[in-house]
């Protein structure tokens, strides 16, 4: 195996861990490292190839990759197959769908605080106070995330500056 073969098979297994790790499926980490890793666009058929797995898990998954913006379909002249890619801003749109259950969480709390409000009932006087808790940590995390992806934008620029 060469060296190359073995970081490749490294970084599917490591992604596919820390995907799962994160509470996704195994396989969605194997396919962006593998995308990650490759230079050019991959065919449903490599994919499934590389990864040694059946067409249909692998279809639905890149399905939803595209979904979350982390890989997308790609024209590649003389062929009618589909082709996948990462997106540009992979590491950034992953990021940013971490923000979205970050804001869902806050909007969880907010209406179930203003709920138990409107109860007015004291032996909810507890579950009050921890779901105001809740609002204002999850709002603390979203302008801390906001934050990172402004000064995430800044450093990316500075990647890709000639």
């Amino acid at each position: 195996m060469t060296a190359q073969e073995k970081i490749k098979r490294e970084m599917v297994q490591s992604f596919g861990d820390a995907y799962q790790a994160f509470g996704l499926s195994k396989l969605m980490g194997r396919v962006v490292a593998l995308l990650i890793f490759s230079e050019k666009p991959l065919s449903l058929d490599e994919i499934t190839q590389q990864l040694e797995m059946s067409k249909g898990p692998i279809s639905q998954i890149t399905r939803r990759l595209i979904d979350h913006h982390l890989i997308r379909k790609v024209w590649t002249p003389g062929t009618r197959k589909d082709y996948y890619e990462i997106e540009p801003e992979i590491f950034g749109n992953a990021f940013r769908n971490n923000l979205q259950l970050i804001k869902r969480n806050t909007e969880i709390a907010a209406t179930l605080k203003e709920q138990v409000l409107a109860t007015n009932e004291e032996k909810l006087n507890t579950l009050h106070k921890r779901l105001i808790e809740m609002e204002t940590f999850y709002r603390l995390m979203e302008e801390h995330f906001r934050n990172f992806l402004d000064a995430w934008q800044t450093e990316r620029a500075k990647l890709y500056q000639e």
